[in-house]
């Protein structure tokens, strides 16, 4: 949805305001014209709906019209445990309730005056035929809405909002204004929060001081305060360091390499993460970095490492169907359907193990785990409407989950739960979601600056010489 700026999106009541301190008395009919002329229609596709159920609230005072296909289309996905599943259902309670003492195909208002109003588009008699031109297609059903409101209320602006690429270019050849669904989106990821910074040119003195000390005024180093949690390699001319902002004691702390469970950091990213890993005081992290920067392994052995002080780890991706297929259609129990998307979680931790000899105590612990169900593969389906205390949480591929899926699986979180978010912004293999919109940059963008929240992107890739050629070169 675009921002709403200009004069002419203003409401009717801020119009009014400003036509009466020039001194011009304007009858109210004129400004029922201004209001009618001025409020958008916004038609709004099923992917968006799947997207946020509460996405009619959050276009202001314009007006929102929902296809008939549209809500065709959400009776498919009502059943299921997926969080689209969960969307469909809140979005068609909402109606029912909206719709109460209102016939769906009137023009029923959202929330009083701040908000405008919402109908269901039945009818698609319109001059030109989306289905002719393009095929009988739900897809196209859906343009013929947004035809016949342009053709209904010529003066007014009318925009079909879908997360579908496709129908948006569909729309546009149809000389329909259509535009992606922009609530919460990241306007600039280039510019995300990364969680850590280097520093040059710091005294050579202050340096030296922190690492005898082990702690330094933050103020001593850096002007302005930094954001929580916040992590530095501060260098001068002959030696350099590695330090973290404490939020709680507000102080500058020098951070040393340390392993966990066999694993070590190689590089100065990797010690920042598994700092902040480790770190009794930081519930919620997440790791961001292109695939082979170790991000998984990291967080899989952090929570090894804190075995004792959890009573289980929970590991879970989102399952991204094979070609949007659900994974009903799988033969197997629900263990073998999930095995195929598992995969890279039993990868890490085989390797993980296969640090130590098989005779070990390390290595015999790992397999105990695994079959006593102190460490758990899950899918992530399977969390709502539970509460995790005493958990690590680890959710890789996180890219893959929507804003409102993030926001539920941190809703889960009980006393004395950690939760780990890793993937890669770029690496998107969820329709409708981008690198904007998807859930993990979501989280980085809205919880930095957090006491219980760091952050930490992973640029150099450690997985092997092979792998970082096709990550810089192909």
């Amino acid at each position: 949805m675009p921002k709403e700026t200009t004069d002419n999106d203003k409401p009717a009541k801020t119009i009014a305001k400003n036509q009466k301190t020039s001194s011009v008395r304007v009858p109210k009919s004129a400004l029922k014209t201004i209001a009618d002329t001025d409020r958008k229609v916004f038609v709004l596709d099923t992917s968006v709906i799947l997207y946020d159920h509460s996405a009619i609230q959050n276009f202001q005072e314009h007006d929102v019209a929902i296809p008939i296909t549209v809500l065709e289309e959400l009776d498919n996905f009502k059943k299921g445990n997926d969080i689209k599943n969960f969307e469909a259902r809140e979005f068609i309670r909402f109606i029912d309730k909206l719709s109460a003492e209102h016939k769906l195909q009137e023009w029923i208002p959202l929330n009083g005056k701040t908000k405008g109003n919402f109908r269901v588009i039945m009818n698609e008699s319109v001059s030109l035929d989306a289905v002719k031109v393009f095929g009988d297609k739900n897809d196209h059903r859906i343009l013929n809405s947004a035809l016949q409101i342009q053709q209904e209320q010529p003066d007014r602006k009318v925009v079909l909002v879908t997360k579908d690429i496709n129908l948006r270019l569909k729309a546009r050849a149809l000389n329909l204004i259509s535009e992606d669904y922009e609530t919460g989106k990241i306007q600039d990821v280039a510019g995300l929060y990364t969680g850590n910074d280097t520093l040059e040119d710091v005294p050579a003195n202050l340096i030296n001081d922190l690492y005898e000390k082990g702690v330094t005024e933050v103020d001593h180093v850096i002007p302005t305060p930094p954001a929580d949690n916040h992590f530095f390699v501060l260098k001068s001319f002959k030696n350099s360091i590695l330090s973290f902002y404490n939020s709680k004691e507000k102080l500058l702390e020098r951070v040393d390499k340390q392993s966990a469970f066999g694993i070590k950091p190689r590089n100065a990213e990797q010690t920042f993460a598994l700092h902040a890993l480790l770190n009794p005081n930081i519930k919620l992290v997440s790791i961001q970095g292109v695939a082979g920067t170790g991000k998984t392994l990291l967080a899989l052995a952090s929570a090894l490492e804190q075995r004792r002080d959890y009573k289980q780890i929970y590991l879970a991706r989102p399952i991204v169907p094979l070609s949007n297929k659900d994974i009903g259609y799988l033969p197997g129990d629900i263990k073998s359907k999930l095995n195929p998307y598992m995969e890279p979680l039993w990868d890490n931790l085989k390797y993980i193990q296969n640090q130590f000899p098989e005779n070990s105590k390390e290595y015999q612990k790992i397999r105990d785990m695994v079959d006593l169900e102190k460490l758990v593969i899950t899918p992530l389906a399977y969390i709502r409407g539970r509460s995790l205390s005493n958990i690590i949480f680890i959710v890789d591929e996180a890219q893959n989950l929507t804003p409102h899926e993030v926001k539920t699986i941190i809703s889960r979180a009980g006393e004395n739960t950690k939760i780990i978010f890793t993937g890669d912004i770029y690496q998107i293999d969820t329709p409708y979601l981008d690198s904007q919109s998807n859930g993990l940059s979501y989280l980085i963008d809205r919880a930095k600056n957090h006491p219980l929240y760091a952050h930490v992107t992973l640029m150099k890739g450690e997985r092997s010489e092979l792998a970082n050629l096709a990550n810089e070169l192909l």
